[in-house]
């Protein structure tokens, strides 16, 4: 009887890559103290804001007084309403938003580890290719990068309640808010995209990838509040998903290339 070997596709070769991939991001320190402080830092912004709210401080250089303005309503913490002008002041910057540029040091500390370790050599010349490492970076930092979005928003449910501030959900409802953060979950894929192109382009210099990335991101960053308003659609989260795969594949495609071309070390 003829002994038949499994064949090695592609779809083994990504599963097995998928797997090892989520078992190291799971048991590496930093995505639990990167979500930590993504629950944490709405908490922060709240109750201090509430504290402030109405104190005035005053330049020593001009003397001029400003008066502090915290947020009059939770969601404020996640975002604003469509149609609203892009603020520079406490409560328009301190929002979610923040942490599309936590994304970057996430991706960048996990793949430069790949290459300070010898791990993408002994990977690539063994048990894969850099197709599938590139597929399997973006989806596997994409989970941590989400992760990351949620415990924002539990944070912000916290913070909301200790700092006393109403859930009142206005204009945007409820599903308008479950739109908004679907959205915002799905554009961080974008941004992943982006993240690992120049990380695996930068390999294991670690301060190079997330100088890069960071850089990078804030060319995008001033568009995150149009398109993932308060009050997002079904368009907006439509959106966010295809400029997600278009980013990931096209930027895939090109690191793919990169990693191709160039020395693993």
């Amino acid at each position: 009887m003829e002994k038949k070997f499994d064949r090695n596709t592609f779809g083994r070769r990504l599963k097995s890559m998928l797997k090892v991939d989520f078992r190291r991001i799971f048991t590496m320190p930093l995505l639990y103290i990167m979500v930590g402080i993504s629950f944490a830092m709405p908490v922060l912004i709240l109750v201090m804001t509430t504290m402030m709210d109405g104190s005035v401080s005053v330049s020593p250089q001009t003397g001029v007084e400003t008066v502090i303005e915290g947020f009059d309503n939770t969601w404020q913490a996640i975002g604003a309403m469509s149609g609203a002008p892009m603020s520079m002041d406490l409560v328009g910057m301190c929002n979610i938003n923040m942490l599309y540029f936590f994304i970057a040091p996430l991706v960048g500390l996990f793949v430069s580890q790949d290459f300070r370790s010898g791990f993408s050599k002994n990977l690539f010349t063994h048990r894969a290719k850099k197709s599938e490492y590139v597929i399997s970076k973006t989806l596997v930092c994409f989970v941590g990068s989400a992760l990351m979005l949620l415990a924002y928003f539990v944070g912000t449910m916290f913070g909301g309640a200790v700092s006393g501030l109403p859930f009142d959900t206005g204009a945007a409802g409820v599903i308008g808010i479950v739109m908004c953060m679907a959205a915002k979950i799905l554009l961080a894929l974008v941004f992943v995209a982006i993240d690992l192109l120049v990380s695996v382009t930068a390999k294991q210099k670690t301060w190079i990838a997330i100088v890069g990335s960071l850089c990078a991101g804030m060319l995008l960053f001033t568009m995150v509040p149009m398109i993932t308003p308060l009050d997002s659609t079904v368009v907006n989260v439509t959106l966010c998903f295809a400029g997600g795969l278009v980013f990931s594949i096209g930027l895939g495609a090109v690191g793919n290339r990169i990693l191709n071309k160039t020395s693993l070390v």
